[in-house]
């Protein structure tokens, strides 16, 4: 049973923050009462439903110890009460995963990075494919994926290909595909029919804000060039391309790929602030790795997490043991989110867990 007092405290602390948030507050405050309050919500609405639930079992109970009671309306009851005991319990374990510390970039857009790794051109086009599956999976969820750089592959696909997806929870769920995705398949140059692997990496960072990261300009070397690659007489006479050189850390961001220079360099602040907030965070991690290690999503990108395999039509995600075959439906983005909410719920079966050991 959870502590009343606990309850009440966050009950008490959302209508706070709402009467905060009614006060027009500064920007500032404003994000952080409005992420404070996104938060507290689900929580408190988890708490109001167990507290209506007991209300009506303790009715329910009421009802059967009364002498007065039919036999027939007690049967009821008794079958109204086994329902509700199950319920209750059901939302007894909603509300403690709700009251788990939440990770604060959850709720945050993200910048997907896919980048071709060992195997060549073979290991650009499956870049390729990746990014295209996050594709289908962001339209499905509903978000905007906006491209924010690309390098293509010598016969397709990319060697590199950066973009910004938002919508709600795009974080929470994404984060899981950060590490090295391994493809197992037969490449159209291949005269044999021999099997090849090659791989490609996937880096989620989720989007910072100005409040999170503050840029100073004198930790900024800025250049402007003229843009490479495809876009006729425009792109080679003007200097459009930025490229940000973050001077305290070394990070490097370029960005080509809007015709306008301002455009280029507001998306190459937005990487570079994603890039120095996902670099604090790795830190962050690291400081508390004792407490985290085995949890699913610790950020360590070195590991190989799945291997898509072409000839068995398999797809399997190594962190969790789970097998798919159903390698066209997670390529189209369909069957994706069954991965992803594996991914989610193991990762909350183990937050959980670690709670309790805290207990």
């Amino acid at each position: 049973m959870l502590p009343a007092a606990r309850l009440d405290a966050l009950i008490s602390r959302q209508a706070a923050v709402e009467a905060e948030l009614s006060a027009n507050p500064d920007r500032e405050n404003y994000v952080r009462l409005s992420r404070e309050y996104a938060e507290l919500r689900p929580v408190v609405e988890a708490i109001n439903a167990l507290r209506h639930a007991e209300a009506d079992l303790a009715g329910v109970e009421a009802l059967i110890a009364d002498r007065t009671t039919d036999s027939a309306m007690a049967r009821l009851a008794g079958e109204e009460k086994t329902a509700l005991v199950k319920c209750i319990a059901a939302l007894e374990n909603k509300l403690r995963l709700a009251l788990v510390p939440k990770d604060v970039a959850d709720e945050r857009d993200v910048i997907l990075e896919v980048r071709a790794g060992t195997g060549g051109d073979e290991a650009a086009l499956f870049a390729g494919d990746l990014f295209r599956m996050y594709e289908r999976y962001a339209a499905l969820q509903g978000w905007k994926v906006e491209l924010i750089s690309a390098s293509a592959g010598t016969v397709g696909g990319y060697k590199e290909i950066i973009a910004a997806v938002r919508g709600r929870g795009a974080y929470a769920k994404l984060k899981f595909e950060s590490g090295v995705h391994r493809v197992q398949r037969v490449p159209d140059t291949e005269t044999s029919g021999r099997i090849h692997t090659s791989a490609a990496t996937v880096a989620v960072l989720p989007e910072a804000d100005e409040v999170d990261v503050v840029l100073n300009d004198t930790d900024l070397k800025i250049e402007t060039m003229r843009a490479g690659g495809a876009g006729g007489q425009h792109v080679n006479k003007t200097e459009s391309a930025v490229r940000i050189t973050h001077l305290p850390s070394g990070i490097v961001v370029g960005v080509q790929d809007e015709r306008s220079q301002h455009r280029n360099r507001a998306r190459a602040l937005e990487l570079l602030r994603a890039r120095l907030y996902d670099m604090e965070r790795q830190k962050q991690d690291q400081a508390r790795a004792a407490e985290r290690r085995g949890l699913v999503g610790s950020g360590d990108r070195s590991q190989r997490i799945r291997t898509y395999n072409y000839p068995q039509a398999r797809v399997s995600d190594h962190r969790i043991g789970l097998t798919l075959h159903k390698l066209p439906q997670v390529l189209e983005g369909t069957a994706l989110g069954e991965i992803i909410d594996a991914l989610v719920a193991d990762h909350q079966a183990a937050l959980l867990a670690a709670e309790d050991e805290t207990v």
